[in-house]
């Protein structure tokens, strides 16, 4: 049963709560932590951070959080009003209408299970090292067999976290918080160990290793192009107000999770970062390229202890994939009941034994596995496929930030007013204002055409150096385009989803609906 008093909020987007809420404050944190997962993130492109811009690049670290922060505070707003399963797709959706929310939720569907496969390749960077036997490929001494190794094993966790996500939002919820418990623990651990070996003064993080010379003389030039190193770290805190419809006191504890999920993010991740590279014996070695901060732990520490610590970092990764695929589970869902999505009547069915939607966790495990091997032949996949899954997070975070900065200009924006829930008040236009700036920058530094991003490795072609281009303008024409002539017709809440007080869907049969459209535009003028 679920609580009325949490579902009462859903009426205003016709819907009726068809999951169970069974998540605790801690589980909506851990969720939202997890999807961040410092470990993950630090180690998986600690190596791309310090081959192209040395030591130094640890200062993106605190520009990014900042820039990152601005955002998580807007959705912590929207999250203390509207925590809801899809948060990015039905935010945009009320904020900026339904085509905009399309939108959104058509980019971030496409950015979560690209983060599924991005992810999941930091399997390559951690297994092999804790024991030889995990590089089923060759012999891992080339690029292409650690390539190939990386998407055999990347496949492995896609399975095991379909698996899980397709029984239940509570066997996921248990492990997920099991794992974010030893990824803390071993992330505090990770930082004592290695301030207890560190070689180098605080002031190692203004060595640029010689990295300016190939940018002809500019460290500037360098440093965004490492700084995508930390881009990649913090985002993905809106999963705490994904899970909404399956949290208690959502509205409380959402925003809370949002925020704790990325200082406690920076905090710890700052600190990896910070000793990690005062630990560093030999600041010119070439394995600080190649495998990063993986090298540091054996090599500062030894390979027991470094080993031990790669455990922590394997368990990191595998709940961060699986919070990754939670969320785009939820973002599905949400799109599928509004049926936004073909065979949305389909996509949109809750389970009755196991209350969540299979279909959804088994799809998006499918399409990641589909994208690892579209890809098997190319060595640069790693940093790619990373990059192409941030660049469409920030795009669809900013169909959010910008559509709720019209909103407030407007005066249209109303956040929520009762007392104990998050609220900007005054701050609230300013703070909107640069997330939008913010994202607007992160958009275009992230997608320039940069050799050593898109096609760091021979062969050189044109189309890989413009990939993100290319592969964000082929999304978002192609996805808007079959919306706009085919979708968008059919659009309307699912009769099975819809409130009581919502008229009957008729999608169902596949023909228009003409009483569940205008309540999904009156969402957009509902905050007049």
């Amino acid at each position: 049963m679920s609580a009325p008093n949490h579902d009462a909020g859903l009426g205003e987007f016709g819907y009726t709560n068809k999951l169970k809420r069974s998540l605790g404050g801690f589980h909506t944190f851990a969720a939202g932590i997890s999807y961040i997962s410092v470990l993950t993130g630090t180690f998986q492109l600690s190596y791309f951070g310090l081959g192209l811009g040395g030591p130094a690049y640890w200062w993106s670290w605190p520009i990014v959080f900042v820039g990152q922060l601005l955002v998580a505070l807007s959705f912590a707003e929207l999250a203390a009003r509207y925590p809801i399963a899809g948060s990015v797709y039905n935010w945009a959706k009320k904020l900026g209408g339904r085509h905009v929310g399309w939108l959104a939720g058509w980019m971030m569907l496409l950015a979560s299970i690209v983060s599924i496969s991005a992810t999941a390749l930091a399997y390559q960077n951690t297994l092999p090292q804790i024991w030889e036997g995990f590089q089923f490929v060759g012999d891992g001494g080339n690029a292409t067999d650690a390539a190939v190794n990386g998407i055999v094993l990347a496949m492995l966790l896609i399975l095991f976290t379909t698996l899980v996500n397709a029984y239940g939002v509570r066997l996921m919820a248990r492990i997920n918080s099991t794992g974010v418990f030893i990824e803390l623990v071993a992330a505090v651990a990770l930082i004592v160990a290695l301030a207890l070996v560190v070689v180098n003064p605080p002031t190692v993080v203004f060595e640029t290793a010689g990295t300016e010379a190939a940018h002809g003389g500019s460290y500037l030039t360098a440093f965004l192009v490492a700084g995508i190193a930390s881009s990649y770290v913090m985002y993905g805190f809106d999963t705490a107000a994904s899970l909404g419809e399956e949290s208690i006191d959502p509205h409380r504890n959402a925003p809370k999770a949002i925020l704790r999920a990325l200082v406690a993010s920076f905090v710890l991740g700052g600190l990896i970062l910070l000793f990690g590279m005062m630990a560093i014996r030999d600041l010119d070695a070439p394995e600080l390229g190649v495998s990063g901060l993986q090298y540091v732990l054996s090599d500062a520490l030894g390979p027991l202890v470094g080993r031990l610590f790669l455990l922590g970092i394997f368990v990191a990764i595998t709940v961060c994939v699986l919070a990754v695929h939670t969320a785009a589970i939820r973002i599905m869902f949400a799109m599928a009941r509004d049926n936004a999505l073909p065979g949305g009547k389909r996509l949109a069915r809750v389970s009755p034994r196991f209350r969540t939607p299979v279909l959804p966790a088994v799809f998006i495990g499918v399409l990641a596995v589909v994208l690892l091997l579209v890809n098997i032949g190319q060595p640069q996949i790693f940093t790619a496929v990373t990059s192409l899954a941030i660049i469409l997070i920030y795009i669809s975070y900013l169909l959010v930030t910008i559509p709720m900065l019209v909103a407030r200009l407007r005066g249209k924006w109303r956040p929520t007013k009762e007392e104990g829930r998050f609220s900007l008040g005054r701050l609230g236009l300013p703070i909107n204002v640069l997330a939008v700036v913010w994202g607007l920058g992160m958009t275009v530094n992230l997608a320039w055409p940069r050799t050593e991003v898109y096609n760091a490795e021979p062969p050189h072609h044109w189309y890989l150096q413009y990939s993100a281009v290319l592969f964000v303008g082929i999304a978002a024409a192609g996805g808007f385009a079959y919306y706009w002539f085919v979708q968008r017709h059919r659009v309307g809440v699912l009769a099975d989803h819809a409130a009581e007080t919502s008229a009957p869907d008729s999608t169902a049969s596949g023909s228009h609906d003409d009483t569940t459209t205008p309540t999904t535009d009156r969402e957009a003028s509902s905050l007049a």
